[in-house]
């Protein structure tokens, strides 16, 4: 029974001057164990003891799956992309048809990892003001392969409508185009961005001091927006893109994605953020889309000439069918040979042109001093040297095993040799161009052989 702080009052008072407790029970109207309750102080009216029952939503299964979610994060071992209570939850109410409250998950997660939340500094910013961008590292699996990718993350700061990009490297040709992307996919350019000290965009100093790099230097100039850069240290100064980062991997890239090429990553990161728009921000007038749409009306419009985001050279052909960009090699048609053409390396690929038509386009290699052959580059050079075909490097890196092997069994017969590699080039007999008038020449000598011409294709060979 509850008693008012005035009876627990007069209860104390008759006991402490001697009255029985069947006295003041029956004086009072009180049942005799709620005098003994509080007769002594023992107890007190005003506090309410808490139930500490197990909510009745999570049953046995629920809790395991919580436990499953975080032994999955500990056998990963990638702290920046671990299950939240909140992806937890989500999990639950998709994955188990959970009907419990997310407060009930959050603490048996807080029960479990003993963890407490981060505190963020809210910003405020006008329409169009202000970008903050950050780079982020994730794990994901491509084509079975586990393995470190780079999230460019950018945020309009009035929306906060998320822009999310993986790339394979953070180098300034992602950087750069990472920029392009984000300024069409907002569809104009804000008056400032902040960004961190990183040497993709710094070249020395920091904070206001900063000297931005020239591919940044140019970007900024074309696109006409200022380039501000944090203090060492100072995350909160772009804190909604550092919150960015964190709920990329936590709530798209958990659990751990396994996709077959970075082109799908890119496609599910911009879904993601693209759905983010229904959301409406707690301190926010209206959904993120709405705001969206109120801001993208005071953007800059967008440049006439698209920037350039590659690295650009000329190089000459070698006598291997190859051109070298940033230590690899990669190859180009063996019709090229001795030719100067222009290279363009961009983030995820490398393209070569001459004469502003583009000949040879290769995915760019991360690693250093490769060679990357096509094989379709090298079958007019094979057509006429047959006997070169199994000891050829482009045959070697192209072919499968099955088929290398298959290839061997023919070995004593070109034209079937022939047949197989256009085959798994998917190019029929009449599409594989014939040498007919070829020279072969040391490629000492190649320069003489061009200044003769003749109308004859010249194909050189050795170093």
């Amino acid at each position: 029974m509850v008693i008012t702080v005035k009876d627990y009052k007069e209860i104390r008072q008759r006991y402490l001057r001697g009255e029985s407790q069947r006295s003041i029970a029956r004086a009072l109207h009180l049942s005799r164990n709620t005098v003994a309750k509080y007769c002594t102080g023992a107890a007190v009216p005003w506090e309410r003891k808490i139930t500490e029952r197990a909510p009745v939503a999570l049953t046995a299964e629920v809790v395991t799956f919580i436990q499953q979610c975080l032994a999955e994060d500990e056998i990963q071992n990638v702290h920046k992309q671990h299950h939240t209570a909140k992806r937890i939850y989500d999990r639950l109410v998709a994955e188990r048809g959970f009907t419990g409250g997310e407060s009930t998950v959050r603490g048996k997660v807080r029960e479990l990892k003993k963890t407490v939340s981060n505190a963020f500094i809210p910003l405020a910013f006008s329409p169009g003001e202000a970008l903050q961008v950050d780079w982020g590292e994730a794990v994901v699996y491509i084509n079975g392969v586990k393995q470190t990718i780079h999230l460019f993350c950018a945020r309009l700061c009035f929306s906060c409508m998320p822009i999310v990009l993986a790339y394979r490297r953070q180098n300034e040709e992602s950087f750069l185009d990472a920029f392009v992307r984000t300024f069409a996919q907002i569809g104009g350019i804000p008056e400032k961005v902040i960004f961190d000290n990183g040497k993709v965009a710094v070249k020395d100093g920091f904070g206001a001091h900063a000297k931005k790099q020239a591919g940044y230097t140019a970007l900024s100039a074309h696109y006409g927006f200022d380039a501000l850069f944090c203090n060492p240290a100072e995350g909160h100064e772009k804190g909604l893109v550092e919150g960015l980062v964190g709920w990329a991997r936590r709530n798209i890239l958990v659990p751990i994605p396994r996709v077959f090429a970075l082109s799908e990553l890119n496609s599910r990161l911009a879904d993601r953020c693209k759905n983010y728009g229904d959301h409406q921000i707690q301190g926010k007038s209206a959904l993120v889309r709405d705001l969206l749409q109120e801001e993208q009306a005071a953007l800059r419009p967008l440049p006439l000439y698209p920037f350039e985001t590659a690295k650009c050279s000329s190089v000459r052909v070698t006598s291997l069918s190859t051109i070298r960009f940033n230590t690899n090699d990669y190859s180009v048609p063996v019709d090229y040979v001795g030719r100067t053409v222009g290279v363009k390396g961009y983030a995820q690929t490398v393209k070569v042109y001459l004469g502003g038509k583009l000949i040879a386009s290769h995915e760019r290699c991360l690693g250093k001093h490769q060679s990357i052959y096509k094989l379709e580059h090298y079958l007019p050079l094979l057509e006429q040297r047959g006997r070169a075909i199994l000891n050829a490097a482009p045959v070697r890196q192209n072919l499968p095993e099955d088929v290398f092997k298959e290839l061997r069994t023919h070995a004593n017969d070109p034209h079937e040799m022939m047949r197989i590699l256009r085959q798994h080039c998917n190019l029929p007999q009449q599409e594989v161009p014939v040498i007919t008038d070829v020279v072969l020449v040391q490629s000492v000598d190649l320069k003489r052989y061009d200044l003769l011409g003749g109308g004859k294709q010249v194909i050189a060979y050795g170093h």
